[in-house]
């Protein structure tokens, strides 16, 4: 259903102390770990919450469970490799 270095916008639908579940707009559900959310290196920036709304790249999509990340470093990395893929 998700392939790796795809970007997709999410929902939280619930949150643990090691993470979040989300749902994808287009359909499925993935985790984003607690580290692989920008709240937990920014102090200044809230943890999520159910209900939010998040951009996210997917880190491995062959986990039962794919693993999503909303960090910008993580995003940018999976352009370049889409791009070098994709032969741009």
């Amino acid at each position: 259903m998700f392939r790796d270095h795809q970007e997709l916008d999410v929902t939280v639908i619930r949150v643990s102390s090691v993470g979040s579940q989300v749902d994808a707009d287009g359909g499925g559900t993935g985790f984003i770990d607690q580290v692989k959310h920008p709240s937990w290196w920014d102090e200044d920036t809230a943890p999520p919450r159910a209900g939010d709304r998040l951009h996210v790249v997917v880190l491995d999509a062959s986990r039962d469970v794919p693993r999503f990340s909303v960090l910008r470093k993580d995003i940018d990395i999976a352009r370049r490799l889409r791009a070098r893929r994709d032969g741009a």
